[in-house]
Order: C-alpha cells, then sequence, then structure tokens
C-alpha cells in the first residue's frame, strides 16, 4: 500500500459489495476515515438492489482489524481533547448498522481480529474464521474496557467464557471464537479466494456450507467447570479469590493474568458485563459503551497502559490505583445506575 492508497477498497462485483479494510501494515487498525467510508458504502448499498451481499475483508496477511486508533486515544487522554468520543460514537453507529443491515454481510475474520475488528466482524449475519484466526478483546490490558458491543457479546457466550475471556485480556483461536458466540463457521484460508468468488453468484448459506471445515475442538469448552464455578457474582476480588483456591493451574494463570491487567479497567469491564446481559437490545449496549468510554478517558490508567503497551513499549504499566483492593468503585456507579 502506498501512501496515496485508500484506507478502505470499495468495489462491486456483480451482484456482491466488497469492503477491504487497506491498511496492512498497522493490521487494518481503524481510523476515523475509514469508519466514514464503511458507513458511507453500506448506507448506499442498503438500498441499491444491484447489491445483494457485502463481503468485509482486510489486506495483508496478518489480519481483519488489529483494533482502533490507540495513538488518537493517548493523545486525547493526556491532553483532555475529545476527539476519541466522536470517533467511537461514529464506530458504534457503524457496529450497528452492521448488526442491522437488511442483506447479508459476511465478515472474513482471518488472522488478528481485536477489539474494533470485533466490532465490525462479530456483529456481521455470517462470521467467517480460519485456522489462521486470533481474535480478543485486550482493552484491560491497557486501562480500557472492551466496547465495540463486546460486552453485549460476551454477556451471551455459554456460561462465564466470555468473563473469562474479558477479564484476563486472553485471545481465542477460530474453535474457541466459535465457541464464544463470536463466530459462525471455518473455512481454511486457502480456500478464502473461492469463497469471494461463489459469493458473487451464490447466497452465503449456500457457499459457506459447500466450503466450510469442521473447526477443532474448542479448548475453552472443557474448561467450563472450573470456569463457570470462579466467574460468577459482581465481585472481582471475590473472583481471583476463587481462581486462586482452585486445583487447576489454567485458574492460577488466569488470576495472575487478571492481577496484571488494571484494577480500575478489570471492575469497570465485570460491571459492564453483568448491565450488558440485562439491556433489552444493541442499540441500548452500544449507548453504555459510549458513556463508559468517555469516562475512562478521564482516568489514569487509559493512558498510562497505551504508554506501556503502544508508545514506549515497556510492557510496564503503573496502574492507579495499583491493586483491586484500592479501587473506589463509587467513582464509577453513576454509570450502571
Amino acid at each position: 500500500m502506498t501512501d496515496t492508497a485508500p484506507s478502505v477498497i470499495v468495489e462491486q462485483r456483480g451482484r456482491l459489495g466488497v469492503l477491504t479494510l487497506n491498511r496492512p501494515r498497522a493490521i487494518n487498525a481503524l481510523v476515523p476515515d475509514m469508519v466514514d467510508v464503511l458507513q458511507r458504502a453500506l448506507d448506499r448499498w442498503a438500498g441499491d438492489d444491484s447489491v445483494a451481499v457485502v463481503l468485509l475483508t482486510g489486506a495483508g496477511e496478518r489480519g481483519l482489524c488489529a483494533g482502533g486508533d490507540l495513538q488518537g486515544m493517548y493523545r486525547d487522554a493526556c491532553d483532555g481533547t475529545l476527539g476519541s468520543v466522536d470517533f467511537w460514537r461514529d464506530e458504534y453507529h457503524l457496529d450497528h448498522t452492521i448488526a442491522t443491515f437488511p442483506k447479508p454481510i459476511v465478515a472474513l475474520m482471518d488472522g488478528i481480529v481485536l477489539g474494533g475488528g470485533i466490532g465490525i466482524s462479530a456483529h456481521a449475519s455470517h462470521r467467517v474464521v480460519t485456522e489462521r484466526t486470533s481474535v480478543g478483546m485486550p482493552e484491560t490490558r491497557i486501562g480500557f474496557v472492551p466496547d465495540v458491543g463486546g460486552p453485549w457479546l460476551l454477556a451471551r457466550s455459554p456460561g462465564e467464557l466470555g468473563t473469562h475471556l474479558a477479564l484476563t485480556a486472553a485471545n481465542a483461536d477460530a474453535a474457541d471464537a466459535i465457541e464464544l458466540g463470536l463466530a459462525d463457521v471455518q473455512v481454511t484460508s486457502d480456500r478464502l479466494p473461492e469463497l469471494e468468488a461463489a459469493l458473487e453468484t451464490q447466497e452465503p448459506d449456500a457457499a459457506l456450507a459447500r466450503l466450510a471445515c469442521a473447526p477443532a475442538a474448542s479448548s475453552l469448552a472443557p474448561q467450563r467447570a472450573w470456569i463457570d464455578a470462579a466467574y460468577t457474582g459482581e465481585d472481582v476480588r471475590a473472583i481471583v479469590a476463587r481462581l486462586r483456591s482452585s486445583d487447576v493451574e489454567a485458574a492460577h494463570e488466569a488470576a495472575a493474568a487478571i492481577e496484571a491487567r488494571s484494577p480500575t479497567a478489570v471492575t469497570i469491564t465485570l460491571a459492564a458485563l453483568r448491565l450488558a446481559s440485562t439491556l433489552p437490545d444493541l442499540r441500548t449496549a452500544l449507548d453504555h459503551d459510549l458513556a463508559v468510554s468517555t469516562f475512562l478517558l478521564g482516568v489514569p490508567d487509559m493512558a498510562e497502559g497505551i504508554r506501556a503497551q503502544v508508545i514506549d513499549k515497556d510492557r510496564s504499566p503503573r496502574w492507579f490505583p495499583p491493586t483491586l483492593a484500592d479501587v473506589d468503585a463509587s467513582t464509577f456507579a453513576h454509570l450502571f445506575a
């Protein structure tokens, strides 16, 4: 991709509208102009009878989309400006458009799919993973919380699997993405060109029925017993204590992962998941995501987390407050009233 290449390639192949995220060096991370281009294309195609199916894919070999504009979030968090709020508002509107689009949208979740990448793919009608897929909501690593409807999706995962993924910021492979309810079907990566060609003449259900393969067994599903037992309730400290007291080594690893994340972020994430399970629809959930995201711009951990992971890359964030016991829930109670 050259500096003058479009960040999103919009094209029509017969009855198929194709949207290709085109920032491969950044693993197609979303920036504001990309959201605008995607939104305008979908608004146009919604009423265009010549487009029957939409395909969403990413350029390059590394992944569909690595998330959102962390550099912009960092600047806003440091400067006290609100440009990210406008970006989130537009991004969440796009996510809702995808979820409610009147025609099938096939999202190719090949390679890395993180954060905002889940927002534009896991709300689609047909969600395709491959053997290279690695999906995740890594926000608690950077002092942020899952957004883009992530709490809505993960709260509807089987048992407490979504809670486990959100609090630990772990990644999931193709089989686990399907188990979590973030994807529907697996196609081997070498058959993706064949799938794209088939969608020019066939309905997605027919094309996927022919080209899909059986996914490997989920690694998360057999762990439901200890995960469901440990992650119940609304108190992160109690969850960590149950994980620590488990006789399962993976539970101890989960506890260590949660304690390494932003204490404020994991506390708010759990509250967001519990609230999302009670909300009536995705639109309401996205509105709540925007309120939480806006609040976190003023919390020190978001700038610190992005600094440690993206800016200085020392991987040593200094969280404030530093422990779960020090988190004052009254400072964000209004978000969940």
